[in-house]
C-alpha cells in the first residue's frame, strides 16, 4: 500500500467521489482546498504534504483558542480516561460546574442552561422554549440571517436558497430586513413568541446591527409581551472584542444561543443559556419536556470550562479587539490600493468581512490565498464577501503575513484577469 502524502490525498479525494459528496469535492479543487488536513496548532493548519497555512476561516468561528489547544486537549483526555459521556441517572460535575460558568459570565438575569452538540441544535431548543414560555406560535427573524439547517434553524433563517429545496418548512416565520426597527415593529403582534436575531450577521456577509437597534428591539418586545432570543452561535466568547456580542449593546437577551468557540475547538458542545422566568414556565410540570443524549457529556463540558478559564485567565476578549484593529487596518490599506475590486472592509472585532465588487473575483482570490498560504472563505449567504475570522490567538506577526499575502493575491487576481481581457 502507497503510504506517500500525494497517494493519501489521491485516495481520499476518489473516496470523497465515490462515498461522500462529489459534488463537494468538486468545490474544494476549485478553491484549492483539495489536499488532506494533518495537524493544527495555533493559528496554524497543516496538510498532509507538509504545507502550512494561517487559519482566517477558523471554523466559521470554532477555533477561538486555536488548533489542538494543548491545556484542552490534556483537560478532555483525563476525562476521557475517567467518564466520557454522562449515564444520564446520575448527577454530572462538569456540567453543573459549566451551568454555573455561564451563569456568572453571560449578562443580566441568564441563569440557566440546557446543553445540546451544536448551534443549530441550540437554536431549536431555543424556538421550542420561546413557544412554550409564551404560549405563542409565530417569531420574527431578519432577510440574510442564519441560524442553522435543521428544520426550524432553516425555517428561521433567511436565505430561500438553502430553504426552498425543504419546503414546506415551518410557516410561522415573519422576516424583515436588519437593521429596521420600523419593519420589526410593524411585524410586531400578539401572536409572536420571539425574535430571533444576530447581534451581527454572520453568513449574510458580516453586517453589524446599526447603533441603538438592539436596545430598541429589546424595548419592542417587552412592549409586546415577546421574547429576545439572540444567537450568538458564531459572535459569543469574545469574538467581537466583547465576551457576548450584546454588551455592546448593553442588552440581555432572554434566550442566549452558543456553540462553536465553546468547546475550545476540541470538542462539539452547544448551549441555550435563559432566564428563570423562561425555565419555569418550560420545565416545571415536566422536567424531560426536551432532552439530548450526548448533550451536556461530561468530555464536552471539560473542554468548556478549560476554554472559558483560558479566554478569561489570557484576556481574549481585549485580544479579539486589538488584533481586530490591526486585521482590519490592514485589510482597509489594501482596499485602497483595489478601489474597484474591493467594494468594503467591515466587522467588529475579529470578525471581518471583505465585500468584492464581483463574487467570482473573490472566489479567485480565495485560490490564491491557499496558494500564498492563508485559507478563507465567502460568507454563505453572500458570496461577494470574504470572511477572516482567524484564532484569538493568532499573533501581530501572522496578521501582518495575512495581509500581505491577501494584497499579494488580488494583485495576482488581477493581472490575470488583465491578460485575459475582463478588466
Amino acid at each position: 500500500m502507497d503510504t506517500t502524502p500525494e497517494a493519501i490525498t489521491a485516495d481520499v479525494a476518489r473516496k470523497y467521489q465515490d462515498y461522500v459528496n462529489p459534488t463537494a469535492l468538486n468545490l474544494l479543487r476549485l478553491a484549492g482546498f483539495d489536499r488532506v488536513e494533518h495537524t493544527g496548532n495555533g493559528a496554524i493548519i497543516s496538510d498532509i504534504e507538509g504545507n502550512d497555512y494561517i487559519d482566517c476561516l477558523g471554523g466559521y468561528g470554532v477555533f477561538s483558542l486555536g488548533h489542538a489547544n494543548e491545556e484542552i486537549v490534556d483537560a478532555v483526555y483525563a476525562q476521557l480516561r475517567q467518564l466520557p459521556l454522562s449515564s444520564k441517572t446520575f448527577l454530572n460535575k462538569p456540567l453543573a460546574d459549566l451551568a454555573e460558568q455561564l451563569a456568572h459570565l453571560t449578562p443580566g438575569n441568564l441563569q440557566y442552561s440546557f446543553f445540546c452538540n451544536s448551534g443549530a441544535e441550540a437554536v431549536e431548543g431555543a424556538l421550542k422554549f420561546a413557544r412554550m414560555a409564551t404560549g405563542r406560535p409565530a417569531f420574527i427573524s431578519t432577510h440574510g440571517s442564519y441560524h442553522g439547517k435543521t428544520l426550524g434553524a432553516l425555517s428561521a433563517s433567511g436565505r430561500d436558497k438553502y430553504k426552498d429545496p425543504f419546503r414546506p418548512l415551518l410557516e410561522t416565520f415573519n422576516f424583515v430586513p436588519f437593521g429596521d426597527i420600523a419593519a420589526m415593529e410593524a411585524a410586531m403582534d400578539h401572536t409572536i413568541a420571539a425574535v430571533i436575531l444576530e447581534p451581527i450577521q454572520g453568513e449574510n456577509g458580516i453586517f453589524v446591527a446599526p447603533d441603538g437597534y438592539i436596545k430598541a428591539v429589546r424595548e419592542l418586545c417587552d412592549r409586546h409581551g415577546a421574547l429576545l432570543i439572540l444567537d450568538e452561535v458564531q459572535t459569543g466568547l469574545g469574538r467581537t472584542g466583547r465576551l457576548f456580542a450584546c454588551e455592546h449593546s448593553g442588552v440581555t437577551p432572554d434566550i442566549l444561543t452558543l456553540a462553536k468557540a465553546l468547546g475550545g475547538g476540541v470538542m462539539p458542545i452547544g448551549a441555550i443559556v435563559g432566564t428563570k422566568d423562561v425555565w419555569d414556565k418550560v420545565f416545571t410540570v415536566n422536567p424531560y419536556l426536551h432532552t439530548s443524549t450526548f448533550g451536556g457529556n461530561q468530555a464536552a463540558c471539560i473542554a468548556a470550562l478549560k476554554a472559558l478559564e483560558i479566554i478569561q485567565r489570557d484576556d481574549l476578549v481585549t485580544r479579539a479587539e486589538v488584533a481586530g484593529e490591526r486585521l482590519m487596518s490592514g485589510l482597509r490599506s489594501v482596499q485602497v490600493d483595489f478601489p474597484g475590486i474591493l467594494v468594503d472592509v467591515r466587522g467588529r472585532g475579529l470578525m471581518i468581512g471583505v465585500e468584492f465588487a464581483d463574487a467570482d473575483v473573490g472566489k479567485l482570490v480565495i485560490g490564491s490565498l491557499v496558494k500564498g498560504g492563508v485559507v478563507a472563505a465567502y460568507t454563505l449567504n453572500n458570496p461577494e464577501v470574504m470572511r477572516f475570522e482567524p484564532p484569538l490567538i493568532i499573533s501581530d506577526s501572522q496578521i501582518d503575513q495575512v495581509v500581505c499575502v491577501f494584497r499579494d493575491a488580488i494583485l495576482d487576481v488581477q493581472q490575470m484577469l488583465e491578460e485575459f481581457g475582463v478588466v
